[in-house]
């Protein structure tokens, strides 16, 4: 981007600051079950999220409407069996809180873990490096507990409408570069998965919740779905 735009981006982001009030994270809760074990009494799946406020499911009111409990429906709807879900996030996290503090909480052995980070890394404007360095260390504990490792791009500000027209341009610009080297992590690591919704069009307004920041259940629900697709059978 252009550097003369940066004053502008600056105060984009104060009227943004002034404007938004956004929602914080839902219940108390940090696992839950879909589903139950059927005449084949197959074991229940076992899936950890981890990460910022859209791990902690902000924009919604419980677990079941946000991304934890989104895409326990999909693997259990999958799959054919019951998913035991756990939850370890904070709003606000940025990939060195998740590295140090919230990826320590995740003790048990799970068949996928998904992460769900970046946001606060591009809005704190850490550098790529640093971001990477973080990811590595976090994708690798991921990988010792779980059998598949999925990570979840960064939200496309590029594409938020709520945003003005240079600071989205500017935050998407940073959110590439983050997952340019999410990409690269990930493609280091056999066991490891990075994708995205995956769309050049804006979201549906109804992927929003009121904050205008963080997804609704409509918008966790289609953000679960394409996790869930990039998870092998």
């Amino acid at each position: 981007m252009n550097r003369l735009l940066f004053p502008v981006v600056a105060l984009q982001g104060l009227w943004v600051r002034s404007t938004f009030t956004l929602a914080q994270p839902v219940d108390a809760r940090v696992a839950g079950t879909v589903g139950t074990v059927g005449s084949g009494g197959e074991a229940p799946l076992r899936v950890a999220v981890l990460g910022e406020s859209t791990a902690a499911g902000s924009g919604v009111d419980s677990h079941d409407d946000g991304f934890a409990g989104a895409l326990a429906d999909a693997l259990a709807a999958r799959s054919g069996r019951p998913v035991d879900w756990e939850v370890a996030a904070q709003f606000g996290a940025t990939a060195r809180r998740v590295r140090y503090r919230l990826l320590p909480r995740l003790t048990g052995d799970y068949d996928v873990a998904v992460l769900l980070a970046g946001a606060n890394d591009v809005l704190t404007r850490r550098p790529p490096a640093d971001w990477g360095a973080d990811l590595a260390v976090i994708v690798d504990g991921l990988a010792a507990r779980a059998a598949r490792v999925v990570v979840a791009g960064v939200p496309p500000f590029g594409l938020f409408p709520a945003l003005p027209r240079t600071l989205r341009r500017y935050l998407g610009e940073r959110a590439a570069a983050l997952d340019e080297v999410a990409r690269q992590v990930c493609a280091a690591r056999p066991g490891a998965t990075w994708t995205t919704v995956g769309s050049d069009d804006p979201p549906p307004m109804d992927f929003f919740c009121a904050d205008r920041f963080h997804p609704s259940a409509t918008g966790y629900r289609l953000w679960a779905s394409a996790v869930a697709d990039a998870i092998p059978a």
